[in-house]
């Protein structure tokens, strides 16, 4: 018998449905927490939801994600104009290259803008969960179950790999400059740590074969020799600022493990070893 291929989730993607809730927020409600996922789709209006105390705009086609522990509230639209909420509350996923029971894209946006079209799909989902919801059909909850899977699948497809040929997610221009930009500060903040292309790769949701394509194009050239520029220009800095930091802890401070191969990579960087570049 075939096993099943789990392509982004570890095991079967088969959710816990929670609870569903439609409203029109006419007043801001109360900060609270919770230790599930909850999504909070905007049918309609403008308004604010403050997320861990940062207020954030949000508007028709908004989908606002509640990881478990963010602290949040509604806050009421313009007058005369009320947001319509729809919630949809869940537990027990795992998708890969996201923590269990966390739903996140890259940039780790709570506040993510699906294409029209998307949020055209999702609004009629919806719909389909309220009325299901307020129904004492048989088989409600596996119905319930089978829209919110639906759901986290279009948002997964939308959000996390807009398009995809053989594996490989397509992005438009602006696209591809922002992945660039995330990329290179993802090594901005990491460089001290022991990164692989497919680390970074898996960081971003993309394969590392198009992540390094993509990187090159908008940049001239690939993810890891950018990883080592950062890491020699900050290896520069600590042997000009810290005179007794040995060469071996300036290496690991920058990610290297062996002093011989910093060395090697320092001098190829700077034209001289750190040992004279620090006399220099």
């Amino acid at each position: 018998m075939c096993q099943p291929q789990c392509d982004i989730t570890w095991g079967d993607l088969s959710p816990d449905f929670l609870y569903t809730h439609r409203c029109l927020r006419t007043a801001s409600g109360r900060d609270h927490s919770h230790d599930f996922i909850e999504l909070v789709l905007i049918l309609d209006g403008e308004g604010l939801f403050c997320v861990d105390g940062k207020p954030l705009p949000v508007r028709r086609g908004d989908v606002v994600i509640l990881n478990p522990g963010m602290r949040h509230h509604g806050i009421a639209g313009t007058e005369g104009e009320p947001l319509e909420e729809f919630y949809l509350s869940f537990t027990n996923v795992h998708f890969r290259t996201m923590e269990a029971n966390r739903f996140l894209f890259p940039g780790n946006d709570v506040i993510v803008h699906p294409a029209d079209k998307t949020f055209l799909r999702l609004s009629r989902l919806a719909d389909s969960i309220t009325s299901e919801a307020s129904s004492c059909q048989p088989g409600q909850y596996s119905m319930l179950k089978t829209y919110l899977t639906q759901m986290l699948l279009i948002l997964y497809r939308e959000c996390a790999a807009p398009e995809s040929t053989s594996g490989h997610f397509l992005f438009d221009a602006d696209g591809k400059k922002y992945v660039a930009e995330q990329v290179m500060e993802y090594m901005e903040q990491h460089y001290s740590e022991k990164l692989s292309l497919d680390q970074v790769a898996q960081t971003m949701y993309l394969s590392p074969f198009y992540l390094s394509r993509l990187f090159k194009h908008e940049t001239g050239d690939t993810p890891m020799n950018y990883l080592i520029r950062v890491r020699m220009r900050r290896a520069g800095e600590l042997l000009r600022t810290q005179k007794h930091t040995s060469i071996q802890d300036v290496a690991r401070c920058v990610g290297y493990e062996d002093a011989y191969h910093f060395s090697k990579a320092f001098k190829k960087h700077y034209g001289m070893p750190p040992s004279k570049y620090r006399g220099a």
